[in-house]
């Protein structure tokens, strides 16, 4: 940049600079090789320059960079306060909240209600404690807005546990604590702004109440309209078989308890051919493989990030995911990471050293999908394939 700054001072011409003024029959050879000298300095200087003016404008390329996490239930006061975590939840993300805060755009799964006072469950239970009904205390909410998540999906089995009353309440307290959210009927979808950025979120499930995964009409017509008035389309899905025998990739629908559980990978398909940018799964509580379809990213299941002490976290229960991807202002993806997480005691999530959730997706996509386009180092780094 010095060497640039001489050669510019250097071009001080004399007026008035044209040609003609210089070829002339007066023009003595002196004055001749002065002109040619100063033409050349500005060439070179116009062509040294040239890339540091692209790389300026590169610079300035707008990019969004979402870290997204997958079900979340941190304690339920259901059907006693037993299930509850240490010290009222105030620290159950504490080892990793710096990792969750590392984006512009926050998000998981909100696997239950928000919902204080003694309710009973709308589910068809003989024995409460046998009963998976979950409701998080009126101010977990704080928990969440925290460690900073900016949107949740509430689109899930247990959206309903405590019906419309926990449903209510719950989204009640998230527009509050300014947590954007969406996937019931009521809340569809919505719209927030981000680095300049607009984007629109929107969330399926099989379940009642829940905007359906499997109305494709339906979730389509949402999904398009969020591309005509956004910038950036993030859809999220609670779709997939449950546990480990359901931790692969078919292409298939797949069924659960009976239950239309959806097709995945056809489904993240769809979405990105209406308009959708990102795709986030959860669902089967175990972590699933990621995968790129059209220059758009694809998680199919973020696993179990911090669900506490209902839910078996044995083996690749207890780990999952932490994903921190960027895309540009078009929504196609740039680069990203996978931080490994394990569940400790009843369900506290912290950083896994071992990488295990790392080494689960890398044998998922080898297993289940092929060659994806990305690359994944040991480090957790995920680049786009040369």
């Amino acid at each position: 940049m010095f060497i640039l700054i001489i050669f510019v001072s250097r071009i001080t011409l004399p007026r008035p600079f044209t040609m003609r003024s210089y070829l002339t029959s007066h023009t003595t050879p002196i004055e001749f090789l002065n002109f040619f000298e100063h033409q050349i300095i500005l060439a070179i200087s116009l062509i040294l320059l040239s890339p540091l003016a692209l790389s300026a404008q590169d610079s300035t390329t707008t990019r969004l960079s979402i870290v997204a996490v997958g079900d979340m239930m941190i304690g339920t006061n259901f059907p006693s306060d037993d299930y509850l975590p240490p010290l009222d939840g105030a620290e159950i993300f504490s080892q990793i909240k710096t990792q969750l805060s590392d984006a512009d755009v926050t998000f998981g799964n909100l696997e239950g209600v928000i919902l204080t006072g003694d309710y009973p469950t709308t589910k068809k239970c003989q024995d409460p404690k046998n009963c998976y009904a979950f409701k998080m205390p009126d101010h977990y909410v704080a928990h969440f807005k925290d460690a900073g998540f900016d949107v949740l999906s509430i689109a899930n089995n247990h959206i309903n546990d405590f019906g419309e009353r926990g449903i209510r309440n719950t989204t009640k307290l998230l527009q509050d604590a300014g947590i954007h959210f969406a996937g019931v009927t009521d809340y569809p979808q919505t719209i927030f702004q981000v680095n300049g950025l607009k984007i629109g979120f929107c969330a399926f499930s099989p379940n009642r109440g829940t905007v359906r995964i499997n109305d494709l009409a339906v979730a389509r017509q949402i999904v398009q309209d969020l591309e005509s008035k956004v910038d950036i389309v993030v859809v999220s899905f609670h779709g997939g078989g449950e546990g480990l025998a359901h931790q692969h990739i078919t292409k298939q629908t797949e069924y659960y308890l009976g239950e239309n559980r959806g097709n995945p990978y056809q489904f993240a398909r769809d979405m990105i051919d209406a308009g959708a940018d990102v795709i986030l799964g959860h669902g089967p509580h175990v972590t699933r493989a990621i995968d790129l379809y059209k220059n758009k990213f694809i998680a199919y299941s973020l696993g179990n990030f911090s669900t506490y002490a209902r839910f078996n976290l044995q083996g690749e229960k207890g780990i999952s995911p932490l994903l921190n991807i960027n895309v540009d202002e078009n929504g196609d993806f740039v680069d990203g990471k996978i931080v490994s997480i394990k569940l400790i005691g009843e369900g506290i999530p912290v950083i896994d050293s071992t990488h295990q959730a790392l080494l689960t997706i890398q044998n998922l996509i080898s297993t289940d999908l092929g060659d994806i386009g990305l690359v994944l180092d040991k480090e957790g780094r995920i680049s786009l394939k040369e």
